[in-house]
């Protein structure tokens, strides 16, 4: 069983403890090896939310030490496929970011925190429902970015493919 297909069971557990979420940061921080010079870690876990963090770091900063525009996209993408592999099993389904529309609002001098929602009823009806007949779906995700005070930093919409394994066909080169 590879890293990705314990991650739903993994994300579970750290939604009650402290100490799995720590040791699943850094987990994270070992596959996922972009975010981790970022600090990027998981907040939050609910049963239809997780709530996703990037610090106010020289790492992050853009050319007037606000948190680059990058560094926010990421973590909404970081905090958007999160949510998908919670609910999803990674040994059954591929996720693919197919695009990403980012509206910035506000200018971060803080640490910032993504939120993404995903509820029970929507999964069924738009992901896991259309699959049994069909190969592929695409589900579009909003989340939200706010600093540390609530202002609202930027709202970001990412669209996932989401196929089941048996259907990728994929070319060598």
């Amino acid at each position: 069983m590879n890293g990705f297909a314990m991650l739903p069971g993994l994300l579970k557990k750290a939604g009650t403890s402290p100490f799995r979420l720590r040791l699943l940061n850094l987990l994270l921080g070992r596959v996922i090896p972009f975010n981790r010079p970022h600090g990027f870690a998981i907040e939050r876990i609910e049963a239809d939310r997780i709530v996703t963090r990037a610090p106010y770091r020289r790492r992050n900063h853009n050319h007037i030490r606000g948190i680059h525009a990058c560094a926010i996209a990421t973590i909404a993408e970081f905090s958007s496929g999160l949510i998908l592999l919670a609910k999803l099993d990674p040994s059954r389904y591929r996720l693919i970011m197919a695009k990403l529309e980012i509206e910035y609002l506000y200018q971060a001098k803080q640490k910032i925190f993504a939120t993404t929602i995903l509820d029970e009823q929507r999964l069924q009806e738009q992901i896991l429902q259309p699959l049994q007949s069909g190969d592929a779906v695409s589900i579009t995700q909003e989340t939200l970015v706010t600093d540390q005070q609530g202002n609202q930093v930027a709202k970001a919409r990412i669209t996932w493919q989401i196929k089941s394994w048996d259907k990728v066909r994929t070319k060598l080169a």
